[in-house]
């Protein structure tokens, strides 16, 4: 089995998405790109995740990593080119873009989840009631359970246009 790339445009910049495929050719999409090699990256986009202040150190990890990992899911244009070091050993992609984590109470979460259900931004959100079940169709089964109004909010990440993401996180802080 082959890997083939194909290229793509996203915002104006360039991302590589690797296939295996049994067939060898690559498909490349003609693309322009905005800036140089030495001109620094702006992303046109935001990944922002927002986290209760009140959660422990660990529980931050956690409800980060499960939150972006919706994303990345379903979000295709957010993720970068494979990794591979100098003896050619390849790595999976990641995030073509800084994750911003930010907290807040308990009420942000609550105002940030309105704003970012009210302009239908992507999101993802991890519930306290998550912390007490222990796989992926409980997990769903908890959200489910629960009006969205009533969730009990720890966290939530958001992924869109700067501006609207900059919006849905207003009031909250950067992470330590």
């Amino acid at each position: 089995m082959q890997r083939t790339y194909k290229t793509e445009a996203y915002g104006g910049r360039q991302s590589r998405r690797m296939n295996d495929t049994s067939d060898a050719t690559a498909t490349t999409t003609a693309i322009t790109t905005t800036a140089t090699a030495a001109e620094p990256v702006r992303f046109d986009t935001k990944i922002a995740v927002l986290l209760r202040e009140d959660l422990e150190t660990w529980q931050r990890l956690n409800v980060t990593a499960f939150l972006v990992s919706g994303l990345a899911t379903q979000l295709p244009e957010v993720i970068g080119e494979p990794y591979e070091d100098a003896d050619g050993v390849g790595y999976l992609p990641m995030f073509r873009q800084p994750v911003l984590v930010f907290e807040g109470t308990k009420e942000m979460l609550t105002t940030a989840h309105a704003r970012v259900l009210s302009r239908a931004l992507p999101r993802a959100v991890f519930t306290s009631d998550l912390f007490t079940t222990g796989n992926d169709r409980d997990n769903r089964a908890a959200v489910r359970a629960v009006s969205t109004g009533e969730l009990d909010l720890v966290g939530l990440a958001v992924y869109g246009p700067r501006n609207a993401v900059d919006k849905v996180m207003k009031g909250a802080r950067m992470h330590p």
